[in-house]
């Protein structure tokens, strides 16, 4: 849909909105209800005033004078504890609705894979999480109901003007077109530009969280003036796009407010001269007075809600198009069971790439991974080598299940792994990276991952396997010891082996580790080198190193190069081959002995 072309209300749009009040329907009847009930009282009012001056004032009539003002005084305190009950209980509608919204975004925000997050910028996803599902909050909690209690307010009115004098009615309601041209003018224009608005809040947001995280790069290389000009670009775009949607409220509400005061203007001309003239009671007119009053204040008021709509319009669009992309891992209805899993691994014939437009027949096609085919028999141990961009990588990817292979298949214990539950796939896997990723909160939260089946026993027998428990009670308070974003207050070291201990404790039968003693000075491998023995132990093992050291004593080596297995075997079988992997292996001594 275009947006330019259909810049009003969109129903579907709409309709989607309003089913995330369904399991909430009963207190959306109950606060419906009320506004009906008062948005009746208030026209109602001005209906007794006009009773009161006509018959009891007219004739001196101070029991009925009296009567009518307790009746009034009534109706005042039920509409106060309407509003209270209304204010309350929309809001309360509106705040469980949000909630369920933000939930189910996290959710399918959760189920993705990652090629989807290789190509959304998260900060458009902290935005459609937060600002675009604030944009709903008003409408949700009481924009409807609102526009519901107007709709029945003005209807009320009109009922009022016509039984008391249609022809006065008439002059009340001869505006009524030119406040219905500005105000499908006002919400036409405003669409467009509270879409505009939310477009530049997700750029300013993707900018902030990219720039933040990367303010080292940034710093180290003297960007900072160039990255300042380009913010300040941006955030010009995003006032110019608030100024605009501003000049648009500073415009119409003006204008409403005049064509209101014409309607009165006439109410009072017309309505004077016949009351002069004897057609008209002073009652009706003063009662006429005050419907013209309340009856352009609900049309500003569905003005204003609409205002509200279209800010929700454009943030649905965007919550709705994040909720309809589905780039996650397709799961079949009924996967076979993986009971005991005993950690055999099978790639066969794997062809992959990261363009998802690749035919999968295109043996010419931009390949990542080329006719890969390997065994890994359970409790052995696969080195993959190779240069950057060989497909080591993306072989454990593939493994996981973060991406699916175009061709070719991949089996554990015999069974194909795309017909396997995901959760249950990865759950007897542990990974290993060589950027280690901390949570905010304690050592223990980071190594549990708040798993409540993890006991604190289980955990410290663990560390004292890993190597890692000594440096843990060295903290200030152990395990407790809070861990600041991303892990920063702890080493590189410390934080490798705690992603030991948290993959030890999972207890998985396959290990997979991605560059594991990179970055660490000589001490520091020692330990993890024990760690990763540690782990491995019993383990089908999968490691991806480039110092060919490390994986000297793997019962198989596969050499990776563009994407195909260019040679395999153990250590020795491929020095004695005399070929790639050799001249790897001598170029990386040869650069070891020169640093030396």
């Amino acid at each position: 849909m275009s947006e330019e072309k259909n810049p009003g209300i969109d129903s579907h749009l709409l309709r989607r909105i309003i089913k995330f009040l369904v399991p909430y329907k009963k207190w959306v009847i109950v606060a419906s209800t009320s506004v009906i009930v008062a948005a009746f009282l208030g026209p109602l009012i001005p209906k007794l005033i006009q009773v009161t001056i006509d018959r009891d004032v007219a004739s001196g009539d101070l029991v009925g004078l009296r009567n009518m003002i307790g009746i009034l005084f009534v109706i005042l305190l039920a509409e106060g504890a309407l509003s209270f009950v209304n204010t309350y209980l929309t809001q309360w509608i509106g705040q469980q609705a949000i909630y369920d919204l933000r939930i189910r975004l996290y959710r399918h925000i959760q189920s993705q894979s990652l090629r989807f997050f290789d190509s959304t910028p998260i900060g458009r996803l902290i935005t459609r999480v937060t600002s675009d599902v604030e944009s709903l909050s008003d409408v949700l909690s009481a924009g409807l109901v609102t526009i519901l209690g107007d709709l029945f307010k003005i209807i009320f009115i009109s009922y009022f003007m016509f039984t008391l004098d249609w022809r006065l009615a008439l002059v009340a309601l001869s505006v009524l077109p030119f406040m219905m041209w500005a105000t499908f003018w006002f919400k036409n224009r405003v669409r467009l530009a509270y879409r505009d608005t939310r477009q530049q809040v997700a750029r300013l947001n993707s900018f902030l969280q990219e720039h933040i995280s990367g303010m080292k790069i940034v710093q180290i290389y003297g960007r900072e003036p160039e990255e300042k000009n380009r913010f300040e670009a941006i955030n010009d775009d995003h006032r110019q796009a608030q100024i605009k949607t501003v000049f648009y409220f500073a415009l119409f509400f003006p204008l409403a407010d005049l064509v209101a005061s014409i309607a009165l203007g006439l109410v009072i001309w017309v309505g004077g001269l016949n009351a002069i003239g004897g057609t008209l009671t002073l009652g009706v007119l003063i009662a006429f007075i005050q419907y013209v009053r309340q009856f352009f204040e609900p049309i500003r008021n569905l003005s204003d809600q609409f205002n509200t709509l279209q800010s929700a319009m454009a943030g649905a669009e965007r919550i709705f198009g994040l909720l309809d992309s589905d780039e996650s891992i397709v799961q079949v209805a009924h996967p076979i069971p993986l009971s005991t899993v005993k950690g055999r691994i099978e790639f066969k014939n794997v062809w992959f790439s990261y363009d998802q437009s690749v035919d999968p027949s295109n043996d010419d096609a931009n390949w990542i991974l080329k006719d890969v085919s390997f065994v890994v028999e359970p409790g052995q141990s696969l080195a993959i080598v190779g240069a950057t961009g060989a497909g080591k990588t993306t072989i454990i990817s593939l493994l996981l299940r973060f991406y699916d292979v175009q061709r070719g298949e991949i089996w554990l214990d015999g069974v194909p792994i795309h017909q396997t539950s995901l959760v249950e796939l990865r759950s007897h896997i542990g990974l290993v990276l060589q950027d280690v990723f901390l949570f905010s909160g304690s050592v223990k939260e980071n190594i549990t991952l708040r798993n409540p089946e993890i006991s604190d026993q289980v955990m410290k027998d663990a560390s004292l396997a890993i190597g890692a428990a000594g440096f843990i009670e060295r903290l200030p308070g152990g395990f407790d010891y809070q861990v600041k974003e991303r892990g920063i207050s702890l080493s590189h070291g410390q934080r490798q082996l705690l992603s030991f201990v948290r993959t030890l404790v999972y207890d998985p039968t396959i290990l997979v580790l991605d560059e594991a003693t990179s970055s660490v000075d000589t001490e520091t491998e020692e330990v993890i080198q024990h760690a990763m023995e540690t782990l491995m132990a019993g383990r089908t093992t999968v490691a991806i190193a480039h110092r060919l050291s490390t994986v000297q004593h793997a019962d198989q080596i596969l050499v990776m190069h563009k994407g195909q297995v260019r040679e395999r075997g153990s250590h020795q079988q491929l020095i004695a081959a005399d070929g790639l992997y050799r001249k790897l292996y001598e170029l990386q001594y040869r650069d070891q002995e020169l640093l030396a």
